[in-house]
Parts: C-alpha cells; structure tokens; sequence
C-alpha cells in the first residue's frame, strides 16, 4: 500500500467519524502527492481561509508519520480550494512582480507561511529583472516577501 493510499484511508475514516460524505481521489501532480476530496460541505471542511482544511492536513500527516515515519508529505486539498489559493498568490506575485520592472520600485507582499513563500520564491528564481528575499514581519511562522530588481 502506498503512502498516498494510506493517508486516503485516513482521511476517508476521519471524514466517515466526523460525518461527512465525500470523495477522495489521489493525485500526484507536480506538487507532490495530493487527496483531492469532493464534497457538497466543502464550506465546512475548508473553514475560514482554509484553516479547517490546513488542521485536517495536519492531523492526516501526523497520523500517516505514526504509521509510515518514511512517508512523503500529503497535501488535503478540498474542492480545489488550495489549488485555487496557489494560483491566485503566484498571480497576485507576478503581477507584483511587473509592477517592479515596469517602476524599478521593490513591492511588498503580504505575510505567509513557508509554503507559499517557496512558491514564490520560485517563481522568481530563473527571473532576470527582479528577486524575492523573505523578511521578518514579527512573527516567526509568516514572513513577507520583498520583490524587487536583481543587482
């Protein structure tokens, strides 16, 4: 049984005692190894910024370490919610981003966690023109991110 498959049992059984009825499928796409869970309660799972949907994460992730201490991490993603969130925090970067080389003035973005600000760090690490450097905004767990012009 893979990891992936593991962790899916986990959810489906953490879902089944909470009472939800959904459908978990198992994606590896190129953010790794990914359960994609179809719901009509998907509002109540994601919770507010997706916060329910980041501690279900969590709890599946601890619980698949107990089981299998090799395993990859799992990301829950739950109707598309943090696919969505991704692709709307590289966007709004970008965008930052050509703000940058269009005025030559650096942009500051908004705290994040680690995972996203990896995101955009990669989307600016083959960038020509402009550069990502976190920095401390008084909390250790979410940094922000300056844009501005290489060299």
């Amino acid at each position: 049984m893979t990891a992936l498959t593991h962790a899916r049992q986990i959810l489906d059984s953490m879902l089944g005692y909470l009472g939800f009825i959904a459908k978990v499928d198992e994606v590896e796409g190129p953010e790794g190894p990914t359960l994609q869970v179809h719901t009509e309660d998907s509002k109540l799972l994601i919770g507010r910024h997706g916060a329910t949907m980041e501690d279900i994460q969590y709890l599946v992730n601890r619980i698949l370490q107990k089981h299998l201490p090799d395993a990859p991490r799992i990301r829950v993603d739950i109707g598309y919610f943090r696919s969505m969130k991704e692709d709307k925090i590289v966007e709004h970067a970008r965008e930052m981003g050509e703000r940058v080389r269009s005025t030559g003035q650096s942009q500051m973005l908004d705290p994040m966690n680690s995972y996203y600000r990896r995101m955009v760090h990669n989307a600016f690490a083959d960038d020509p023109d402009v550069m990502s450097v976190s920095v401390e905004s008084g909390s250790d767990r979410f940094k922000r991110i300056l844009l501005k012009r290489r060299g």
